[in-house]
Formats: structure tokens, sequence, C-alpha cells
């Protein structure tokens, strides 16, 4: 679990591991989680904070569902850059996904909206890095240096992507954690 009390991860700290390192470092992805975000009720689920309590707006609903989205499309940029010659990624607008309440957090109307659980996002994220840890292993030098066009980041390869995708888990991590102290 990371340490909401330790500082927040950084990405630069992956950028002088040996790929069999970061892949070790990817690989426990839902390990990260404190685990009672899982006994948590719908209503500390689906509480946001103020930006002034330092631990991000999102619920963990919200950041759950989230990771769970972000989980694959770094599956999908990572296979892609790999299979194809420097595919051209898309971004995506992970506020829209939260405007049109894909995790099931819309405010309650004549159909109340749905509490997706919690559980599948985070069983979804553990399927997935299970899966990839393996299929990375397998990699070689070549494929490593693989390089694929990102509209905002500009060029990306394999290396890079999986540096990315393991941060981006780390520092959302470090974000649920400190929420889910203050609630359970």
């Amino acid at each position: 679990m990371i340490d909401p009390a330790a500082p927040r991860p950084t990405r630069d700290a992956l950028a002088t591991l040996t790929h069999a390192q970061l892949i070790a470092r990817y690989a426990p992805g839902v390990e990260a989680f404190d685990a009672r975000v899982l006994k948590l009720g719908d209503a500390s689920l689906d509480t946001a904070f103020r930006p002034e309590a330092n631990i991000g707006r999102w619920p963990c609903r919200v950041l759950l569902g989230h990771l769970c989205d972000a989980e694959l499309v770094f599956t999908h940029r990572l296979r892609r850059v790999v299979g194809e010659d420097n595919p051209l990624f898309a971004a995506w607008d992970e506020e829209a996904f939260i405007d049109h309440a894909l995790y099931g957090c819309a405010e309650p109307g004549p159909n109340e909206s749905v509490k997706h659980p919690v559980a599948a996002f985070v069983a979804v994220i553990h399927s997935q890095r299970r899966w990839m840890t393996e299929w990375l292993g397998t990699l070689s030098d070549a494929q490593w240096q693989r390089k694929a066009m990102h509209p905002e980041r500009g060029e990306q390869t394999t290396r890079v992507i999986l540096e990315y995708a393991t941060f981006h888990l780390e520092h959302h991590a470090w974000y649920l954690n400190a929420k889910v102290q203050r609630l359970a």
C-alpha cells in the first residue's frame, strides 16, 4: 500500500530503473490501494473533498473508475506501440467521463444514478496488470524502443508509456489512500 504520510510519488524516480525493475514496480497495481476502500459505503465512496484538504477533489468511486479507464488506455497504447509502426494515439477527456456520469456519481434525479461497484474497477485493474506484467517481461530491447505519437505529449517509446502508466497509478493511489484514511 502506498502510504499517504509519505511524499507523493514522482515519475522521475522511474527513469533510472532497469526494464525488469520498472516491470516489478508496475506489477503490484491494486496492492498500492488501501484495502479499506472496498469496505466504504456509498456515501463515503461518493464524498468529494474541497481543494484545501489537499487530497484531490474526486470521490473515491470516481478516482477508481478513472484508474480503471486509464489502465485500459495504457494497455491499449502499450500493445499498439509494440504491434504497430508509429501509431498515433488519441487523447481522452477524463473530465468528460466524470461529467457524463460514467462512474455512477451523477446528481440524483428522476432516475437516480447507478452506483457502480468499486470492486469491479479494482478487479479490472488487477487483471490488466497481471496480464500486462507477464507480457512486458517478454519484450526485446528493440520493442522497448518502439515509438508512438501522442497528440499532447509528442513522441513516446514503450518504456516512456510504461513509466507513465506506473506513475499514474501510484500518484492516484496516494490520493485514494489519503481519502480512505479520512473516511474509514
